[in-house]
């Protein structure tokens, strides 16, 4: 399995991003990079996702014109560490910081209330003030002087985000209040009001809640780091008859290397010597251990259970499965659905939209609000300000899809973007391959029928000789079975395979042919001496595969290939969710429906060749049905591709994996159940996300601005709004983390008869 390829494979980790108004300005920034073909940014981890040519230097030199800086991002273990160390010390940081403006907020605030506070047309009321508004200018700079610092570099790049409206609004308050403070006399009685506590409260409020939010927003990545985690440090190299622990940094492929009991596997490899039985759920999400033999794949991550054994190091670092799972799911934590995109374009506009309302709010007051004008405008603008922080809006989405996609992984399911991840619960249609996905992709020989002429061991051999140039499963079966007879395999010369019916070749100078009823018609060889047997094969699940030499048929082989054990359960599974399913096959027709008949499939496309198994699944969507498709093999990727979700099996090729907009590491169908009640649950969290981020601004911004003032005489307290911007993103966030505790329902118990068998074409 490989990780989805990327022209230059660029991550960042970006920093300065406050809102949804940021993460545009960044793509933005990035996309107008030269060499740059798409770029993404994820606000809940604060990082980007870069595919093209563009060099590392000019995206960073981009990102710091328009306000933010930037690093590369790239050993993922290392990272992840850094990330942890970061974030706790940002948390600390925002609590400080709110402690420090909340100590100087709560005791203005409290005598305010009290009435203790003396006036400012006094000369002590007047120093009072200006001493508490030098107080409060120090604990804004120090709790909230990002916030300011921010907003210039937003302006200098013509740009306005989060810190924008909070330095504004708080700024705003704090000379107003200063003001009065120093030329009290400079504006009526009324309005001698001082704003320093909400100023320096609205502080205080936001760094509390962004403290909330990044601890909540830490649990998202939860599934990124158990997958690190599953990697051990250190390895125990054989040398000889030496044995030594050492850095995993260090393996090389083909190093020998010893796993005891309870241990993990560091690495991808071969078994060469020992056996054991390995528990690999945190990887294919399958429960039960699998039992592994010399000669048998391991994969690195997975916990070594009863057993010692010795393994051949193949892949290592980056190579790994373990390595490419985790690519894999940042890099699909790191893409935007369909349903993000209008969360997008509003933030794109949204900030700019916010201090135009804001200035015709001042404008309002100004001109037509009661006396004192100035006091009402003030307070109104500035809560028009820090209500309309757009952060909820921009964590609605990448939060769900962190948390949605991580889940998948948990179950084996990986992800390759968000369009996948909110189109899966949209399916009608589960379209199916055959061999490797609904069946185990091992086939075995059956029997042999041999015409006049020629004996059992003579077809065997004369169909091994073609075949053993061949990668299809098919000729594995039938290379095993020769070999189990102690039959001589003749060599082949001219071989050529024919997609979808078979191969040719010459032995002993003769022209031979082996594969299906089509491929012996196309070259006028007549059948009939054994097309009643083969269709009586044909009909009980056996794949008929003929051989003719020099013109002539000569006799046929028959090959089964067992269900998987669970196929007849994850099929009903599916059906009880109301899909349509449909099994998808270059098999010949009777074989094709007498496996359909063992699973309780009705609809059948039998003896479709490769290049048109994508017509099919067009013709399925020219009638409405949002289609997925499951396969293995290369000759599924255009199927794959042509789907609404391609889903590969785990154990199929890479070309299908690299098509298909999920895989099934387990190879389990019940993985499809699974992705469609993940799905369906994530893009349900981030509608609510969505929902509450929307009605909050389209119903606080009115408020704010005093549209119940005239009817109630009450106004939105600035210090209530600051709170109220705070506990939106906390609800984002914590609403997402609902999603780690979804578990899809369990699949039922249905045995499927053992004995029953089926195979397929050469095709």
């Amino acid at each position: 399995m490989t990780a989805t390829p990327t022209l230059s494979g660029q991550r960042l980790t970006i920093t300065g991003m406050r809102c949804a108004g940021c993460v545009a300005a960044v793509e933005t920034a990035l996309r107008a990079t030269p060499g740059v073909v798409e770029a993404g940014v994820n606000f809940a981890d604060c990082t980007a996702q870069i595919t093209g040519s563009a060099d590392l230097a000019a995206l960073i030199g981009a990102l710091r014109e328009a306000g933010y800086d930037a690093a590369e991002l790239r050993d993922e273990a290392a990272a992840e560490t850094e990330r942890e160390a970061a974030d706790r010390a940002h948390f600390q940081r925002l609590v400080r910081n709110a402690v420090a403006a909340g100590a100087l907020a709560a005791p203005l605030m409290i005598a305010g209330m009290a009435g203790w506070l003396p006036a400012l047309a006094t000369s002590a009321g007047q120093w009072f003030w200006i001493a508490a508004g030098l107080l409060t200018l120090a604990a804004m700079m120090y709790s909230g002087g990002r916030f300011f610092t921010g907003a210039w570099q937003q302006f200098r790049h013509h740009n306005a985000n989060m810190d924008t409206l909070i330095a504004l609004g708080t700024g705003a308050a704090w000379g107003y209040s200063m003001l009065i403070a120093l030329f009290p006399a400079s504006v009526p009685s009324l309005a001698q009001h001082a704003y320093f506590e909400a100023a320096v409260t609205i502080i205080a409020l936001i760094n509390l809640g962004s403290a909330l939010e990044s601890r909540a927003r830490g649990k998202t990545s939860a599934a990124i780091r158990r997958l690190i985690g599953l990697q051990p440090q250190t390895a125990r190299r054989v040398e000889g008859d030496q044995e030594r622990d050492v850095p995993i940094t260090t393996l090389v492929p083909g190093v020998l290397i010893r796993v005891r009991p309870g241990e993990k596997i560091p690495v991808d490899g071969e078994l060469v010597s020992g056996s054991s039985t390995v528990d690999e759920s945190m990887l294919t999400g399958e429960p039960l251990p699998v039992t592994k033999q010399p000669g048998d794949p391991v994969t690195g991550g997975a916990l070594n259970q009863t057993g010692s054994f010795i393994f051949r190091a193949t892949r290592v670092g980056a190579d790994t499965v373990l390595a490419h799972i985790i690519d894999r799911v940042r890099q699909a934590q790191n893409s935007k659905p369909p349903i993000g995109r209008l969360a997008d374009q509003v933030a794109a506009v949204f900030v700019p939209s916010v201090l135009i309302i804001a200035v015709l709010t001042a404008l309002a007051w100004f001109n037509f609000g009661p006396e004192p004008k100035v006091g009402y405008m003030l307070v109104t603008t500035l809560t028009v300000l820090i209500i309309a922080c757009p952060c909820a809006l921009g964590l609605a989405t990448p939060i769900s899809i962190m948390v949605g996609v991580g889940k998948a992984a948990e179950h084996g399911i990986l992800i390759r973007n968000g369009a996948a991840l909110q189109r899966a619960g949209q399916l009608t249609t589960i379209v199916l391959d055959k061999t490797g996905t609904v069946t185990t992709g091992r086939p075995t020989v059956t029997a042999v029928i041999a015409l006049p002429g020629f004996d059992e061991d003579e077809i065997f051999r004369l169909v091994a000789g073609l075949e053993a140039n061949s990668e299809h499963p098919l000729a594995q079966a039938i290379l095993d079975a020769v070999c189990q007879r102690g039959l001589g395999v003749p060599v082949a010369e001219r071989f050529e395979a024919v997609a979808g019916q078979g191969v040719t070749g010459h032995l002993a100078g003769l022209p031979a042919l082996a594969g299906n009823r089509r491929l012996l018609e196309s070259y006028g060889i007549d059948t009939t001496p054994l097309q009643a047997e083969a269709d009586r094969l044909a009909v009980t699940g056996q794949t008929p595969v003929f051989i003719a030499i020099h013109g002539h048929v000569a006799g046929l082989v028959a090959v089964a290939d067992p269900l998987k054990p669970d196929s007849v359960a994850a099929i009903r599974r599916l059906r009880d969710l109301g899909l349509r399913m449909v099994l998808l096959t270059g098999d010949h027709v009777a074989a094709a429906h007498a496996i359909a008949a063992q699973v309780g499939i009705d609809e059948v496309f039998a003896e479709v060749l490769p290049a048109a198994k994508a017509d099919v699944i067009a013709q399925l969507q020219a009638q409405g049905a949002v289609v997925g498709m499951v396969g293995d093999g290369i000759n599924d990727a255009p199927a794959l591709a042509q789907a609404d979700v391609g889903l590969a099996i785990g154990a199929g090729t890479d070309i299908a994996i690299e098509s298909a907009g999920m895989t099934l590491v387990g190879g389990s169908l019940h993985g499809i159940a699974d992705a469609i009640a993940i799905s369906r649950a994530t893009v349900s969290n981030i509608r609510q996300n969505l929902f509450g981020a929307f009605i909050y601004n389209i119903l606080g911004i009115p408020l704010a601005a005093g549209a119940l003032y005239p009817a109630t005489g009450l106004l939105l307290n600035p210090m209530l709004a600051g709170a109220a911007m705070a506990l939106s993103s906390l609800t984002v966030v914590s609403n997402a983390n609902r999603l780690r505790g979804f578990q899809p329902p369990a699949a039922p118990i249905v045995h499927s008869p053992a004995s029953q068998t089926h195979g397929r074409n050469l095709a």
